[in-house]
């Protein structure tokens, strides 16, 4: 078992473990060092523990899930790297791959927990640039052939000198010219419907429009100072309780349908807590990313660029201050600090 101090060999260089940072059922994060250069990384390990008690079947899913990762973010240019974290090094321990990853302040989650201990709440125009930036990520997933089918809040790393964010966490990635529906993959709390609801057979025909309906549930837990969809809160409890099952126990509460993404009551509230001048166009993008169809979303990042310009246009119209420099104040304020180092 690893602890702190230990010294990890890696293709390009040797790290010493500072920190646990956090973990899951099938990796570990660590806080490390160079010896020499001292530079910190983030080290992503597999759960050995983990790994050890898991079936076979398991181990190579998880394995497999860690050569996807490193897969992709190797064939990332330095230019595609601005919303999606880097790739540092990589290398082996015990059998099991590491990643060496850029470290950053922690995650939106961390952010967002140490704003609601202030007291404080996340901008409109964070949240818009936030909204803008992750768009951009996701842009690039697709433009390299992949859906993302992860996006959520422990998986948006936080930059608060900057003010950007990042993706993290590759594992999930599915390949968009496999047309094939496939088995389950993601978190439950933040899926679309034809990611956490079967086909017939047993499986999950996904596209690029499931990662644009995390996005809409996001952009609706921003704005409602973090409270979830209805829908999305229920798949969780209900994977939870009962693993993929759960998708049917949902269907059978629901006269044998999918459960509505998301209801009147639910934009009632989204509303209340914007500004009356953004209101329409926000709503208009928050009903199109979370439409029950996939073919009804939007068909890709351009066209949600355009309704997120829409939105900021309103919102200089109805302020004095425009959109732009709004931010940068915002960035230079005191409170943007607000983020705990992971």
């Amino acid at each position: 078992m690893l602890a702190k101090d230990a010294v990890l060999p890696l293709e390009l260089g040797h790290y010493r473990l500072r920190e646990q940072l956090g973990g899951s059922a099938y990796g570990v994060i660590w806080r490390a060092s160079a010896p020499y250069t001292m530079r910190e990384v983030a080290l992503k390990l597999v759960n050995e523990e983990q790994m050890a008690r898991a079936l076979p079947q398991q181990r190579a899913r998880w394995a497999a899930s860690a050569d996807v990762e490193i897969a992709f973010l190797q064939s990332l240019e330095p230019w595609d790297e601005r919303h999606i974290v880097r790739l540092l090094d990589k290398g082996w321990h015990n059998g099991l791959p590491v990643l060496a990853l850029e470290l950053m302040d922690g995650d939106l989650a961390q952010h967002l927990a140490a704003l609601k201990r202030d007291g404080g709440d996340l901008p409109l125009a964070q949240i818009l640039d936030w909204m803008a930036q992750l768009n951009q990520a996701l842009a690039k997933v697709h433009q390299y052939g992949w859906r993302y089918l992860d996006l959520k809040p422990s998986n948006i790393l936080v930059d608060k000198r900057l003010g950007i964010v990042k993706l993290a966490d590759f594992g999930t990635n599915r390949a968009l010219a496999d047309l094939h529906a496939h088995s389950y993959a993601g978190t439950a709390s933040w899926q679309a419907p034809e990611q956490f609801f079967p086909d017939a057979g047993g499986h999950y025909a996904t596209a690029a429009q499931s990662d644009y309906f995390a996005l809409g549930a996001l952009f609706y837990f921003l704005v409602c100072g973090g409270t979830p969809l209805r829908f999305c809160a229920a798949c969780g409890q209900s994977y939870r309780e009962h693993s993929t099952a759960g998708a049917q126990r949902l269907r059978e509460q629901s006269g044998g349908a999918i459960p509505t993404p998301l209801s009147a009551d639910e934009e009632a509230l989204f509303q209340q807590r914007l500004p009356r001048a953004l209101t329409d166009p926000a709503l208009a993008l928050l009903r199109a990313l979370l439409h029950r169809e996939p073919g009804e979303r939007p068909r890709h990042a351009l066209q949600i660029s355009r309704m997120l310009s829409t939105i900021r246009n309103a919102s200089d119209q109805a302020m004095d201050t425009p959109y732009s420099l709004m931010l940068g104040q915002m960035h230079a304020r005191k409170g943007w600090s607000c983020a705990t180092a992971a």
